[in-house]
């Protein structure tokens, strides 16, 4: 590589494993230090930080390979990660192979869960940040809203979303499975935010009887459980009453777990034969994954979530050859025409 670059630098659930991922996350405040310690990167002319459940990515324009592996090292830093390790899982790529592995992260292409509609969402806030702050110029500018256009394309022109699973519609089924039906299990939503929303809702409208919703901040707790007529309380109040409820689904924010195998012992000891469901969509992970070995709980997390979805989607894996041939001639077009745009930042 020589001369200015567009590139992407990541760690994504298709090379790495989910014990790597979690300390990969810019979980809290990681993720504001990450982007100030890259705006004082020599020869980084623009950026933008893709940080979910499933990859954290890095999309810049810089002054060359010696500006990628800034970034690299920069990101290793911060999260006290080995350089040679993340290299054995990290993905690198630069100029059109950056433009279409971003086609198909926004087009559901390289989710978990093939042609899922929440990643869209998350790379145009990651965009708006980036934008906002004045991190992207024009050649992200560009590129990204391209990208946008181009995973729209794909949803009309092909049926990758059709019959979609969610990580909540498995939840939901996990659910049905172990307890028969919801009407009499009590459910409890640790952590307020979107995919936390969604998952309440699924259970809500296969007969939950009992939700509440926790939180470390009480007040959004509170805006969530109004709008779904149910019960907010603090997060360690609902740690401390574990023992009340069925099914847990936690996905806090929490760089550290919050549920540990000697409290959730405790509990099950006092639950003598009543199963425990808990269901663990946070990154990094909040229930530790030996609370999994206690006898009467079924610990699920991200990763298995996907592969039981997996099993359940294989009608669409017909439609990704196709959705590929799209963004692939939509990916040439655009890195065309960006490469006058690198051109003219050099």
């Amino acid at each position: 590589m020589s001369g200015r670059v567009l590139f992407l630098l990541g760690a994504t659930h298709q090379r790495t494993p989910l014990e790597v991922r979690e300390k990969l996350a810019l979980a809290g405040e990681a993720a504001e230090a990450m982007r100030a310690d890259l705006r004082g990167l020599p020869g980084l002319a623009e950026f933008v930080v893709l940080n979910t459940c499933n990859r954290v990515e890095f999309y810049g324009v810089g002054a060359g390979a010696e500006t990628v592996e800034a970034v690299e090292r920069a990101f290793c830093t911060r999260q006290r990660f080995d350089l040679e390790e993340f290299r054995s899982f990290r993905l690198r790529l630069t100029g059109c192979e950056a433009v279409q592995h971003l086609l198909e992260v926004a087009g559901g292409l390289d989710s978990q869960m093939l042609g899922e509609t929440e990643i869209f969402g998350q790379v145009k806030a990651a965009y708006a940040e980036a934008q906002s702050r004045g991190f992207a110029g024009p050649v992200l500018h560009r590129v990204f809203q391209k990208a946008f256009q181009a995973a729209k394309a794909v949803r009309t022109e092909t049926a990758i979303t059709s019959g979609q699973v969610s990580v909540a519609s498995v939840a939901v089924e996990l659910a049905l499975d172990i307890y028969g039906a919801l009407e009499p299990a009590r459910v409890l939503l640790l952590g307020a935010g979107e995919i936390g929303e969604k998952t309440a809702r699924a259970f809500l409208s296969r007969g939950a009887g009992r939700l509440d919703v926790a939180s470390r901040h009480i007040e959004r707790a509170a805006q969530l459980a109004e709008g779904l007529g149910a019960a907010a309380l603090a997060l360690d109040r609902a740690v401390a009453r574990l023992g009340e409820y069925d099914i847990v689904v936690c996905c806090t924010a929490s760089p550290v777990a919050v549920l540990h195998v000697a409290e959730v012992e405790r509990v099950m000891e006092a639950r003598a034969s009543r199963p425990l469901l808990l269901v663990d969509m946070a990154m990094p992970r909040d229930v530790e994954g030996q609370v999994g070995d206690l006898p009467g709980v079924y610990l699920y997390n991200l990763d298995d979530l996907a592969r039981i979805a997996d099993e359940n989607s294989r009608a669409r894996c017909a439609e990704v050859s196709k959705a590929r041939a799209i963004l692939q001639a939509r990916a040439e077009t655009l890195w065309e025409k960006a490469q006058s745009g690198l051109a003219a930042c050099a």
